[in-house]
């Protein structure tokens, strides 16, 4: 009997040691190999990926140490072989949550190095940053939810409360499924977006009458950081069920337009060698579109469209504001008497026509 004892304590005493001899290595293997090879830059691994995944991969190891019965065999506390095997299987629950919240983290990190929203084609790039912000948010909230309920599961008195709980929860869950449909729905309206993105991050808008730019999506709400620097905090259902303008849904630039008022004695001709001249002076104007219309006539005056286009929405505000401060200072100075004007017609009665002097 003494001697299986003895034999048994051996045993258990060679797997702890060796235990600890691979807990070690791996650590000695980690720093003095990965971490050197993990700076190399043509590795794609993002800076402090191996921190973020040794923490719980060596926990999920600690858990299967704890759980073992030769530790407990050696420690001589058989006796607490039930609190051992709560405390390994809660352990590892935990650390594996967190090895696939850090894996997910790491992942969006890798895709997105690959895009850069600050080009200024970016609409790709736009794409995959809202789909992976609302995504990750989604997948970490199903993940810790499951790893609560399973944690919660492992104790036998809380698993008969909920089964139970479950058998009479009919009523009950109509009436709040009823109460948290909006909550629902406001979630579902979050998927809709990061899937079928009627608005990407960075997107130009006009919501409300404002005109701003999307800063912020989540599964509940949508920040709108409005030109002037206010911010408006939108729910995700209104992308849904409400119209909206979205000015760079599939390509950033956009046509700009300037309304001129004039008399009819205008000479169009020369005011569309102007505005050609105008926009081939600056820096704003991306060359696509250069237009002169006529689009309007009214009893005292003509109205003129130019239109033309810039690479995006800011850049088109400056270069209409540049255009029409040119042309009306154009027709100031060569043209005055083209501006628009109220006519009054003085009758000679003496004559029976109109005045010389009207």
């Amino acid at each position: 009997m003494n001697n299986f004892l003895n034999s048994v304590q051996k045993e258990s005493l060679v797997f702890f040691v060796c235990t600890l001899l691979g807990l070690f290595l791996a650590y000695l293997l980690s720093r003095l190999i990965l971490k050197r090879l993990g700076k190399n830059p043509k590795y794609l691994l993002p800076k402090g990926t191996f921190k973020r995944l040794s923490y719980p991969i060596f926990l999920i190891l600690l858990s299967f140490l704890i759980r073992s019965s030769s530790l407990r065999e050696l420690l001589t506390l058989e006796a607490y072989a039930y609190w051992f095997r709560k405390i390994s299987t809660l352990l590892f629950i935990f650390s594996f949550t967190w090895l696939i919240v850090a894996i997910l983290k790491i992942t969006k990190k890798i895709v997105l190095l690959r895009y850069d929203v600050g080009v200024s084609n970016n609409l790709k790039a736009r794409k995959v940053y809202t789909q992976f912000n609302i995504l990750e948010r989604i997948v970490i909230f199903v993940v810790i939810i499951l790893a609560m309920g399973a944690a919660l599961m492992t104790f036998e008195e809380i698993r008969k409360i909920g089964l139970s709980v479950f058998a009479s929860a009919g009523v009950a869950g109509i009436i709040i499924g009823f109460s948290a449909q909006k909550f629902i729905g406001t979630i579902i309206a979050g998927i809709q977006i990061a899937i079928a993105q009627p608005i990407k991050l960075d997107d130009v808008v006009i919501v409300e009458g404002e005109w701003g730019r999307i800063e912020e999506i989540t599964l509940t709400y949508v920040v709108v950081k409005i030109w002037d620097k206010r911010r408006l905090i939108v729910p995700t259902p209104y992308f849904i069920d409400k119209p909206f303008q979205n000015w760079t849904k599939t390509s950033s630039d956009i046509l700009g337009t300037v309304f001129l008022y004039t008399d009819y004695n205008v000479p169009f001709d020369k005011l569309r060698e102007e505005l050609t001249r105008i926009l081939e002076d600056t820096d704003l104007w991306d060359k696509e579109v250069n237009v002169l219309q006529v689009t309007d006539s009214k009893a005292n005056y003509v109205e003129i469209r130019a239109l033309m286009s810039a690479k995006d929405s800011p850049t088109a505000w400056d270069l209409r504001v540049h255009v029409r401060e040119q042309l009306i200072a154009y027709l100031q100075k060569n043209y005055p008497e083209s501006i628009a004007r109220n006519r009054v017609l003085l009758w000679d009665e003496s004559k029976n026509k109109p005045s010389d002097e009207a």
